[in-house]
């Protein structure tokens, strides 16, 4: 039985060649005046069908319909993976980007991969399957978890190129963010960086890969039509927090790591590991952030004792950090971190979109301002409109249970 694939209509096809042009792999050539699609060489990407919009000969087939496609590379969705830098845990970026591929996946008719580089990988595999991986590729060696941008890079292309995925994902961590960019100069092709949503058009099956643009003004929706993997980097933060399922299974491919990349590109002297911040946004369930309205370090006092009297977490827009009236750890925005806790309590931000980005996908937004026009009351929950110095207090005496002072 023919897997899911893309399929020529003999009768339809006028030989005029734009199919030829569009594919990114070479996979398709002309013979006797008809279109004629190489499939060990296709990776069902779809980039022909638009190509052929005006006849309409060229067509995706799904699972079972008798294409007659024989089996073979199925531009699969693949997100690399990261592990946590004292565990065999996977980041939480890459959990999120496993719970969005399936849906990716699905609407190409193709499955997820999930690639993990490192050593000693014994939880992070069968993690990756729970939280919607269909197969794992591991490539474990002493020291490959010691991160090596030639290393990793050389060997992450050898990979595609030699399983050729449609779609490469990861996060826009540090090293994502070192690590992918090469790989796509490795492999010819595009990549968005810094991504805060991915779908799939369903006229093209093109990844629609949208970020912030020109300053975080505007979300520009950007698409990489001639060449493949399309690779996208997506910030931590932004997508929903998928729920592991153990009862999920798949295969998981140890595969050894090519002699040629045996030896590492620098010498390993030590590691010092960074001071704790003291502060973990990503995690926390509710987060209670001061904006420059708060007026001064004493207002940022203020606001952090609520945090306190809800068991928060204390949260800053960048105009508080640039004050140098909070450390940068506790900025939230397009240049911070970004959050999605169940409840998140804005006090004295206006809502510029760098900081909207950053929290937008929290689960209940209250905000506090003065200034019934700032835009964060907009797309807040629960708005209110008044003094912080006076909203603030009152709400301590609520959660403490206190009677307010008389006059």
């Amino acid at each position: 039985m023919a897997g899911p694939g893309i399929r020529i209509i003999a009768d339809r096809c006028r030989g005029c060649t734009l199919c030829v042009k569009a594919c990114p792999f070479g996979a398709i050539r002309m013979q006797d005046g008809k279109a004629v699609i190489d499939y060990d060489a296709c990776t069902l990407c779809g980039s022909c069908i638009p190509a052929c919009k005006r006849f309409g000969a060229i067509e995706r087939v799904a699972a079972g319909a008798g294409a007659g496609v024989p089996e073979g590379p199925r531009g699969d969705v693949w997100v690399f993976c990261e592990r946590e830098p004292d565990g065999d845990r996977l980041v939480s970026v890459s959990r999120e980007l496993l719970g969005l591929a399936p849906s990716l996946a699905a609407a190409l008719g193709v499955r997820v991969g999930a690639v993990l580089l490192g050593s000693g990988l014994v939880r992070s595999p069968g993690e990756a399957i729970a939280f919607g991986a269909d197969e794992v590729y591991c490539v474990e060696a002493e020291g490959l978890d010691r991160y090596d941008d030639r290393r990793w890079s050389l060997l992450l292309s050898a990979l595609i190129r030699e399983h050729r995925p449609g779609i490469l994902l990861g996060g826009a961590t540090a090293i994502g963010r070192a690590l992918l960019p090469r790989v796509a100069v490795e492999v010819h092709t595009g990549l968005t960086a810094d991504c805060t949503e991915l779908r799939v058009d369903a006229e093209t099956g093109l990844l629609l890969q949208t970020r912030p643009a020109f300053g975080g003004n505007i979300l520009a929706t950007i698409t990489c039509e001639r060449h493949r993997p399309q690779m996208a980097t997506v910030r931590p933060g932004v997508l929903p927090r998928p729920t592991a399922d153990a009862s999920r299974s798949g295969p998981i491919h140890r595969l050894a790591l090519p002699a040629p990349l045996a030896a590492a590109s620098f010498q390993w002297l030590d590691f010092v590991p960074r001071a704790a911040a003291g502060v973990d946004l990503r995690e926390a369930e509710v987060i209670v952030s001061a904006g420059y309205g708060v007026g001064g370090p004493a207002g940022v006092s203020l606001v952090a004792e609520l945090a306190r009297a809800l068991g928060g977490v204390l949260g800053a827009s960048r105009a508080v950090v640039d004050a140098g009236w909070l450390p940068y750890p506790h900025q939230v925005g397009q240049t911070g971190t970004t959050v999605q806790p169940k409840v998140y309590v804005a006090c004295g931000i206006s809502g510029a979109i760098q900081h909207i980005v950053g929290m937008q996908n929290s689960d209940l937004v209250v905000a506090i301002n003065r200034d019934p026009d700032a835009p964060i009351l907009g797309m807040a929950d629960y708005a209110v409109v008044g003094d912080l110095f006076e909203m603030i207090p009152a709400l301590l005496r609520e959660l403490r249970n206190e009677r307010p002072p008389q006059p």
